[in-house]
């Protein structure tokens, strides 16, 4: 049985961390191949396992040091029927890639989980489509369908919970939600928006929250915005009388102020500069969200992000 399923630790209040963004870590920083962005097929191999833990340790290591917990997340996010079409994968290889990687995440559990530092296992999903630009179109329903064998393998593994990450519009997060109730699975959505703070699909964020909310009765345990610059969306949050905000209770944004398109035709990686993105997660804290308990990073954010922030953000 999962540690957590029944109760996240992380909606009692104390911060959890998580990574950073591991797939541009192992893009730019470790040369490797990952053809479709997609790092699930490490999982299969002792060497890929081996580079994934490398991945994950110096993380959970920060973590325990500052006696924080910690939501881990699955190599998962490309593993869903389309990208694993694309590269050769079969449903059942799709789940055998969903449990090898709840294995793996396991085994770092078991190793780095200590007295005030509560390890989460999260089965990570990612769109249909790029992630970047709303380039589907699904009705939850269909959403729920298409995204339903993923969760269903996920759900049979030791996961506390799955979340959908970098979801460009409301109705596939909606869907997946949908899915993790069937389940009775604990499920985040994040949603990535482009730098006027809107969804890619041109929704704001209260129009998703509120969408996905209305049709899965309020079902996720929170909302986490990710794939963006603080300034993207800081100034959405300004609201500070919205009750939709309340429901957003994780941060994991980009290195980079740049657009998604901009990071789309980049050859190099924009680090950003850890220390002022530490400080502009202070400020959303304490200025706007202090109820945000999840801090990790995305695309350019590595160890040294996660640092910066546990210095302005962690007592």
């Amino acid at each position: 049985m999962a540690l957590y399923r029944q109760r996240l630790p992380q909606l009692d209040g104390q911060p959890f961390l998580a990574d950073g963004g591991l797939e541009t870590t192992l893009v730019f920083h470790d040369n490797l191949d990952l053809p479709c962005f997609a790092a699930f097929p490490l999982v299969l191999d002792e060497e890929g396992r081996e580079r994934l833990s490398r991945y994950f340790v110096p993380y959970l290591e920060l973590a325990r040091a500052r006696g924080v917990g910690f939501v881990l997340d699955t190599a998962t996010w490309r593993a869903s029927p389309d990208w694993g079409a694309r590269l050769g994968y079969t449903m059942a290889d799709l789940a055998r890639v969903q449990r090898a990687s709840v294995t793996l995440a396991e085994e770092l559990r078991r190793r780095f989980e200590a007295a005030g530092t509560s390890i989460v296992i999260n089965g990570a999903i990612g769109p249909r489509g790029d992630g970047y630009i709303a380039d589907t179109s699904m009705s939850p329903a269909e959403a729920e369908s298409y995204h339903g064998h993923q969760v269903d393998a996920l759900a049979a593994t030791e996961t506390d919970m799955v979340s959908a990450i970098t979801m460009t519009y409301a109705r596939e997060a909606a869907g997946i939600a949908r899915a993790a109730r069937a389940n009775a699975m604990p499920v985040a959505i994040s949603f990535t928006v482009e730098t006027d703070g809107r969804l890619p699909s041109g929704e704001s964020l209260a129009e998703a929250i509120a969408m996905v909310d209305d049709e899965t009765g309020g079902y996720p345990a929170y909302y986490m915005i990710n794939c963006a610059h603080p300034t993207h969306f800081a100034g959405v949050l300004d609201d500070d009388g919205a009750p939709w905000r309340r429901r957003i209770g994780g941060i994991r944004a980009n290195a980079s102020r740049t657009s998604h398109a901009e990071l789309d035709a980049a050859t190099e990686l924009d680090p950003g500069d850890p220390i002022d993105l530490g400080r502009r997660y202070r400020a959303l804290r304490e200025g706007l969200m202090r109820h945000v308990c999840v801090l990790g990073g995305c695309c350019g954010t590595d160890i040294r992000h996660l640092r910066a922030i546990c210095e302005e953000c962690l007592d």
